[in-house]
């Protein structure tokens, strides 16, 4: 996979209705995108791993929808990088305005669309997960049994690895 170190954003659930939504962005200088969209108070700003409940704004101050946003500062996130979460109504067409509105407020640090599976390849990068713990992410969302789904799970959480790893050593 090509990438490089500019912030990347993408929606991160399923591209069909439903209750919630979630838009990810992951990178340096995602706070001033926060700023832009979420309607915080004069003072307030976002806690680490705190899910704050706030309006999400347009360019011109207008509400898109309203949710929860959650601050992951690195390397403490699912990247190992800055990631910031937006959690609104499910729907495909608030998802997409949701989307582009941080991809307008984040062109000043080119903020872009990230390709399929960049989260988890940045996560590989910055050692939050090996390659069979990377590979078991797609496992999991595309397993269509139970018994595969477990499988996976255990992969996710190592255990295969570690395995590997006794047999290595």
């Amino acid at each position: 996979m090509l990438s490089d170190a500019s912030p990347i954003a993408a929606i991160a659930t399923a591209p069909v209705r439903g209750g919630i939504g979630v838009v990810r962005l992951s990178g340096k200088g995602l706070m001033s995108v926060a700023r832009a969209v979420c309607r915080l108070g004069a003072a307030a700003s976002l806690q680490p791993r705190h899910a704050t409940y706030l309006d999400f704004i347009d360019a011109d101050g207008g509400v898109i929808d309203s949710g929860l946003a959650i601050w992951f500062p690195a390397p403490h996130s699912y990247t190992g990088e800055d990631v910031l979460e937006l959690q609104g109504h499910g729907g495909p067409v608030v998802m997409h305005m949701l989307l582009n509105r941080c991809l307008e407020a984040g062109h000043s640090i080119s903020l872009r669309l990230a390709n399929p599976g960049e989260f988890t390849y940045r996560a590989f990068q910055n050692d939050k997960m090996d390659l069979a713990q990377a590979e078991a992410v797609s496992d999991l969302i595309e397993a269509s049994t139970e018994a595969a789904a477990k499988l996976a799970t255990q992969s996710l959480s190592g255990a295969f690895s570690q395995i590997i790893n006794q047999l290595v050593e």
